[in-house]
């Protein structure tokens, strides 16, 4: 009885939290990192072998390079490139390619590309580049995706029409400068294009069974509007494959969702749960865009959906940042029914309550399965971010030594700015007709949010060495990286940042291995 008197006793001081219990929010702040909970992170280990390419083992960027200047021939017609896509993919092509599209749009636009490591610096190579374009925008050609959600004013601006590629891995359909005269792309070629791309896409879907793996491939480098709802749920694991198991499956989980509602819902203003439904209440008008989350029915569809989140994930609980992923689900879902020149201005006004209901379930049930594999993010002290920017730090002293030494030396340290990267996955640094283009990626990705997103980021830092290198003041240092210029961004950045990304994947692929377990 003693022992039980001392046990009793112990609890009634205790202040910390049970594990499993529902933890109310922390992640207003950024959360200490204690070197004795994370001490593995901060071991410094050799550096690990680059991994081999094929059989051969390369010793240096130069010969990988030389070994693969030929993997891409400019003078393939867009059908032989596109039965290339079939294949598996080729780290050898993929990169190439990355480097000629880097290389290319930084010679039209004006802009130095991504600065890469020491050591890993590109010699020069008159040969393999291409010649000097032709007076007028010469540039990549849009997708079908970015035409539903790119400014109307851009193409009335451009006396060419635009030439736009986003083409890794999959639709291999690069031009390059010199193989082919921009007034020879006209609209109606564009546009025929656009459509070949969506037919696919229809196909692929309409299918039997859809060949997930082939999905993934096409989605990559950016899904046509009218087929991104569809894709997106099969994508993240939502609805099978089989096409005749779908409106079971969808009704199923609806059901599911609304069973949820009616159990837990009314419990929100408890003692037990209020804390975390009075945060999610303030969380949400702070969310963008504004014209979206001001609207008192989609308030409500969010408020919702993440108490019922916290409630059926108590390890977690609801932590900030969790909010903004709701967002993106919601918007294209609601696209489906709804005709929007901008993402940022969606009216839900005039969808009937029983669409609205529906699109709320499976925006809860895609954002689960994508919690489920970032989910340490969010646990107690979020392990999985203090161990994501800590990878982040040691890929990008390997990337670009001289941007990492430049913050070390300002004393900027990669938590103050890269902590909100991998919270709320770079969706407060972009616009979100970005975001929606940057997740056709992460969901056709092994791993995309949890492992790409990574090297995402550190792309995403190095695109600003220029100005970055620039700024030689602690705060003025923190503040442009906390607000960076990109309100003005559009698929085509996101495609150069997705492409760079990629390269430095394979380039890098070792850089993390040591945080491994």
């Amino acid at each position: 009885m003693a022992s039980d008197g001392a046990r009793k006793q112990f609890w009634k001081r205790s202040n910390s939290k049970l594990p499993g219990s529902i933890q109310h929010v922390y992640g207003a702040q950024h959360p200490p990192f204690d070197p004795l909970l994370h001490g593995t992170l901060l071991r410094s280990t050799a550096k690990m072998p680059t991994t081999p390419v094929k059989a051969k083992r390369v010793s240096t960027f130069q010969e990988f390079e030389s070994n693969t200047s030929d993997a891409w021939d400019a003078g393939e017609d867009d059908d032989e490139l596109l039965a290339m896509a079939a294949e598996s993919l080729n780290s050898e092509v993929v990169m190439e390619t990355a480097n000629r599209v880097l290389r290319n749009h930084s010679q039209r636009q004006g802009r130095p590309t991504l600065q890469e490591g020491p050591g890993l610096q590109q010699k020069p190579r008159p040969e393999a580049e291409p010649p000097s374009p032709p007076s007028g925008d010469l540039r990549l050609v849009k997708s079908v995706s970015e035409s539903h959600t790119s400014c109307p004013a851009e193409s009335a601006s451009d006396a060419a029409p635009l030439q736009r590629s986003q083409s890794l891995p999959h639709s291999a359909t690069i031009t390059l400068g010199g193989t082919s005269d921009p007034s020879t792309l006209s609209s109606s070629a564009l546009s025929e294009r656009e459509a070949s791309r969506l037919d696919k896409f229809k196909q692929l879907l309409a299918g039997p069974n859809t060949d997930l793996e082939e999905l993934r491939k096409l989605s990559w480098s950016g899904i046509p509007k009218p087929v991104r709802p569809m894709t997106w749920k099969l994508l993240s694991g939502y609805l099978p494959a089989n096409v005749d198991r779908r409106p079971a499956t969808l009704q199923r989980k609806q059901k599911e969702y609304f069973a949820f509602i009616e159990h837990y819902y009314d419990s929100r203003n408890d003692e037990v749960h209020q804390d975390t439904y009075r945060q999610i209440h303030i969380d949400i008008p702070r969310m963008s865009p504004e014209a979206l989350i001001l609207q008192p029915k989609v308030t409500e569809i969010f408020e919702r959906i993440l108490f019922i989140w916290a409630i059926r994930h108590p390890a977690s609980g609801y932590v900030q940042g969790i909010n903004d992923l709701v967002t993106p689900f919601f918007v294209v879902f609601i696209c489906e029914y709804i005709e929007a020149e901008e993402v940022d201005t969606v009216d839900v006004s005039g969808v009937p309550a029983e669409v609205l209901c529906n699109i709320e379930a499976d925006t809860y049930w895609c954002m689960s399965k994508l919690l489920d594999g970032i989910q340490d993010n969010y646990t107690f002290a979020q392990p999985g971010i203090q161990m994501k920017v800590k990878m982040l730090e040691e890929l990008v002293s390997r990337i670009d030594e001289q941007v990492h030494r430049h913050l070390d030396q300002h004393e900027v340290r990669y938590l103050q700015f890269a902590f909100r990267w991998m919270n709320n996955l770079l969706m407060r640094e972009v616009p979100l007709r970005c975001t929606i283009r940057l997740w056709d990626t992460y969901q056709s990705e092994p791993e995309g949010f949890s492992h790409f997103h990574l090297y995402v980021c550190a792309a995403f830092l190095v695109r600003w060495r220029k100005e970055i290198l620039e700024e030689k003041d602690f705060q003025e240092l923190l503040l442009f990286l906390q607000n960076l210029p990109t309100a003005h961004w559009d698929d085509e950045d996101i495609s150069l940042l997705l492409a760079e990304a990629y390269r430095l994947k394979f380039a890098f692929a070792d850089a993390p291995n040591h945080y491994k377990k």
